[in-house]
């Protein structure tokens, strides 16, 4: 049986990257995003189906459903979508960049959730199981200087997943959190920072295999395709080079020989 699954944040970074992976091991794909030129771009390097939407919008979730419905059944919906935005102290953060990264972090994620379960549903009852997979962050489990805005939202997403895979329980659905660490990919630091290179450059300075889009779309892709009694709760992945979220090694990675 071919599987279908719906991606969001699809556009970029590990997003496109679970795309790929997913497409390359036989599943239907819609992808989905707000850059409709780059989803293009997607289609037809992949085969999947692009559709542009803007998850912070009940219109755009309505639109989705809709064609959702209409196009085929939902086995599996991976939740990446979502981003930070600034860097400053809890006392001088921008209310609208708070106001930004819940919505998209959290709310989004509500919305869509919501309004794709009875199509999960209806796909777990006939092919054994569903899965919702969502893309948080270790950002969610430790707070860290200028990163409060970012906790939050991503701490706040964690909860979300958490009390639905309690609420959901005694039903054949899957509920799956994948906290990446570092992860290296083209526009989310450089956004988080207001597009200044420099700055997201010095980011990853000297840190040794930082992981990549591709790292983390392996472990998406091996959750989903795990037995369908198996359920990976929560998978926290970092590069070797931070131990934790505040313990980060730069320069060579170097075994202590006596």
């Amino acid at each position: 049986m071919t599987r279908r699954a719906v991606v969001t944040g699809a556009s970029s970074g590990i997003g496109a990257a679970t795309v790929r992976r997913l497409r390359a091991s036989g599943w239907e794909v819609v992808a989905v995003a707000r850059r409709a030129d780059r989803l293009a771009a997607l289609e037809d390097e992949t085969g999947a189906v692009a559709f542009a939407a803007d998850l912070t919008t009940d219109a755009d979730i309505d639109a989705l459903t809709e064609f959702l419905a209409g196009s085929g059944a939902v086995h599996s919906v991976a939740h990446i979508a979502g981003g930070a935005r600034g860097t400053d102290r809890v006392e001088e953060g921008r209310v609208s960049d708070w106001q930004w990264m819940y919505d998209v972090n959290v709310l989004a994620v509500q919305r869509l959730t919501q309004a794709l379960l009875p199509q999960l549903r209806r796909s777990a009852a006939s092919d054994g199981h569903a899965d919702l997979l969502f893309v948080t962050s270790t950002a969610a489990q430790v707070a860290y200087p200028g990163g409060g805005g970012y906790n939050a939202a991503k701490a706040a997403e964690s909860m979300l997943v958490n009390a639905l895979r309690l609420e959901l329980n005694g039903e054949p659905l899957r509920v799956i959190e994948i906290a990446p660490g570092m992860v290296y990919t083209e526009e989310f630091t450089l956004n988080r920072v207001g597009g200044d290179r420099d700055r997201a450059a010095a980011v990853y300075e000297d840190v040794q295999n930082p992981l990549t889009a591709e790292d983390v779309a392996d472990v998406i892709g091996y959750a989903l395709e795990a037995p369908g009694h198996v359920n990976l709760d929560l998978v926290t992945m970092r590069p070797v080079a931070q131990s934790a979220q505040y313990l980060l090694a730069r320069g060579p990675l170097t075994p202590r020989l006596p």
